[in-house]
């Protein structure tokens, strides 16, 4: 079995610029990805606008072109495929990583990186270094409470139309919370907003945070603030607000509580994460991982208290850790 120079796991823009890197140091890599091309951002809702400038986005040097202050999902998605042809990218897409292993020790010791084939088969490849440029946008912050696995019960949002006519409540009080219940409003749905918070975060981008906050106070969104969701039922749901017990009338529910990293699939990689903090072990300069040679990219380095990791900053880790990889492979 041929053993590559780099395996990078996840194709969003960090993996992506991560794999320029190496193309342009001339290392032999291959990206790997569980499903489309910048499968987090294809998950966004259709109609969604960055909170960033179009720069912020950029990878490989290549311009993103936006007639608009800010970018929207449909231009990224294009973006990002141009970058992958431009650049002649190797991204191997629709194939789940399922570990990340090492054999061997010393100069001889590599990584094992074994993938879902589409047709139900195992590959294994071998690699001198590995990167996870996993994110966090696979993995919804779950409530744990009875009834949220129930079908009308959903922790991703993508469009307004389908919910007109309906009640809707709406768990969380950050920009996905905001802006979706401001689109369900606009097309015709009856929304109510539970946040555990007494308002909503400072972080919902600035040209939101008015409007949904206007139309609470005019009553066109009900809102119940620091509440928490006790149980779902098929047509209701409980909330507990100030030691009192409420039912609200709901024929869907949207729980947009956040994201996090998949700690599950970084253990099976051997990688240690903190049991309070969240954190994968990293070291934070080189961003190399408590498995020698196995380094972390974009997101997928935060826990639940630090500071965030977007596109805008997580774009940087590749040319980072390929530098360092390029070195040791004294290239």
């Amino acid at each position: 079995m041929s053993t590559r120079d780099v395996i990078i796991v996840g194709a969003g823009p960090s993996g992506l610029a991560a794999a320029i890197a190496c193309e342009r140091r001339g290392l032999d890599y291959e990206v790997i990805e569980r499903g489309v091309l910048v499968n987090s951002i294809f998950n966004f809702p259709p109609h969604m606008v960055f909170f960033t400038t179009p720069e912020l986005l950029e990878i490989g040097g290549m311009p993103l072109v936006s007639p608009f202050e800010k970018p929207t999902r449909l231009e990224a998605l294009r973006y990002y495929r141009r970058v992958v042809e431009t650049c002649r990218l190797k991204v191997s897409l629709r194939q789940p990583v399922l570990a990340v292993q090492a054999s061997g020790e010393g100069a001889d010791a590599v990584l094992e990186v074994r993938s879902a084939t589409q047709g139900g088969g195992e590959r294994v490849q071998r690699a001198r270094a590995a990167i996870l440029a996993v994110g966090y946008y696979d993995q919804p912050n779950v409530l744990g409470v009875p009834g949220e696995d129930l079908p009308h019960v959903q922790h991703y949002y993508k469009e307004a139309h389908p919910y007109y006519g309906q009640r809707v409540v709406v768990v969380g009080g950050a920009n996905s919370a905001a802006e979706a219940a401001l689109e369900l409003y606009r097309s015709g749905a009856k929304v109510t907003i539970v946040h555990r918070h007494p308002a909503l975060s400072s972080s919902v981008k600035y040209w939101v945070l008015p409007d949904v906050q206007n139309r609470i106070k005019e009553g066109s969104i009900a809102a119940r603030f620091g509440a928490s969701v006790r149980r779902i039922t098929t047509g209701s749901v409980e909330i507990e607000q100030d030691g009192g017990v409420e039912e609200l009338a709901a024929d869907a529910v949207l729980l947009l509580t956040g994201y996090h990293t998949d700690r599950e699939f970084l253990r099976r990689c051997g990688v240690h994460v903190d049991p309070v903090s969240l954190v994968p072990s990293h070291d934070p300069d080189a961003l190399e991982t408590n498995v020698p040679n196995l380094f972390l990219a974009g997101g997928v380095v935060v826990g639940v208290d630090s500071p965030p990791v977007f596109i805008e900053n997580g774009r940087l880790h590749g040319d980072k850790v390929v530098s360092l990889i390029a070195s040791r492979l004294g290239r």
